[in-house]
């Protein structure tokens, strides 16, 4: 993916229904890393596994911090289906990741925090804009097109694809 911004205004060429699933930690104790730290590390190895499966269903995902106590990862998938699928599978990254995160959540008492929040967006539901900006969100996940091919105004892109 190009660091460039596409000069105009793009919107995410994508006109189908996504499941956004947010994911992200809290350090409530900075002093604690043996809490921290393994969860902190556990994601990228996730996304990488995630992204190197052509079928896994994760569209594209972009980590974000939230000041200097909170990250968190903002997840495209194409399916609620896929992302539970992924979630439950015994032998990929993310069960034996839960599992260890639970235990240390036991022992740290409260050291770290965790959270997560799935939305499922029927097409139709959503609409974006970039402007003068790479490829971003969305937009990165699915692709971009002119704002033109998808409608000028926010409302037009609101509409489901016929």
């Amino acid at each position: 993916m190009s660091n460039q911004p596409i000069p105009g205004r793009m919107t995410a060429e994508s006109q189908d229904g996504v499941t956004v699933f947010l994911i992200g930690m809290r350090i409530n104790s900075f002093r604690a890393v043996r809490s921290w730290w393994p969860t902190f590390t556990a994601m990228p190895r996730m996304l990488r596994e995630l992204s190197k499966e052509e079928d896994s269903g994760l569209l594209g995902y972009q980590m974000l911090l939230g000041g200097p106590r909170l990250t968190y990862v903002v997840q495209y998938w194409e399916s609620t289906e896929k992302l539970l699928a992924y979630a439950s599978q015994p032998d990929k990254e993310h069960r034996p990741a839960w599992a260890a995160f639970n235990r240390r959540m036991r022992e740290g008492k409260g050291k770290v925090g965790f959270w997560h929040e799935t939305y499922v967006v029927p097409a139709g539901s959503y609409e974006s804009v970039y402007v003068n900006m790479p490829a971003f969100g969305l937009g990165a996940a699915t692709g971009v097109v002119p704002v033109g091919r998808r409608g000028d105004r926010a409302a037009d892109r609101l509409k489901p694809a016929v």
